[in-house]
């Protein structure tokens, strides 16, 4: 029997868990729904009723535009490279060619003992170009990257925390999370 490998031609384009995005919107409803059920129960007797119309469709016109937001944030991968398009607009790519590797680092979330994944698109000079954090993207996702690209997963032998990785590899987090008060986020 002959081995047979499989060659990725296509592009995939894979997006973020879902879930994150319908919690959002539960959540959302569940902040503004009473306020504006009060405000506008206090207002129709008075008349002044328009400018919270007015406050609650800007409130709605705001929560379309980060929902459009998120479904257009996606990570495109092909043989021939990997394209981020990020929540705020901005845009990474980088060609096959010029990857150096892909390194998984297993990070402990915030006073947890569990760990998410979050794996580096390295340069060939070691800078980070494109990161997929596991809180929005799945393991599943980040196993496919690596196959599309035809490259293996570096795995560091042990886990760190956000802090050991700032001290370490700073350059490769989010402007953010080098700043300790921000990390948070």
């Amino acid at each position: 029997m002959l081995d047979e490998q499989v060659v990725t031609t296509e592009t995939h384009v894979l997006h973020p868990h879902r879930h994150l995005l319908i919690s959002g919107v539960i959540a959302a409803l569940a902040l503004t729904t009473p306020v504006f059920a009060v405000a506008y129960w206090l207002t129709i007797s008075a008349g002044t009723w328009p400018i919270v119309i007015v406050v609650h469709l800007v409130a709605v016109l705001i929560s379309a535009f980060v929902v459009l937001r998120y479904q257009r944030t996606t990570v495109t991968v092909s043989p021939e490279g990997i394209r981020e398009r990020g929540f705020l607009g901005g845009a990474s790519e980088i060609r096959n060619d010029e990857i150096g590797s892909l390194c998984l680092v297993e990070i402990y979330r915030d006073s947890m003992f569990d760990t998410q994944p979050n794996l580096f698109i390295l340069d060939t000079s070691g800078s980070a170009r494109i990161r997929m954090r596991g809180q929005y993207w799945s393991r599943a996702d980040m196993d496919h990257v690596s196959d599309v690209l035809d490259r293996p997963i570096v795995n560091p032998p042990d886990s760190v925390t956000l802090s050991e990785l700032r001290s370490s590899r700073p350059d490769w987090l989010y402007w953010f999370e080098r700043v300790p008060l921000l990390s948070w986020l």
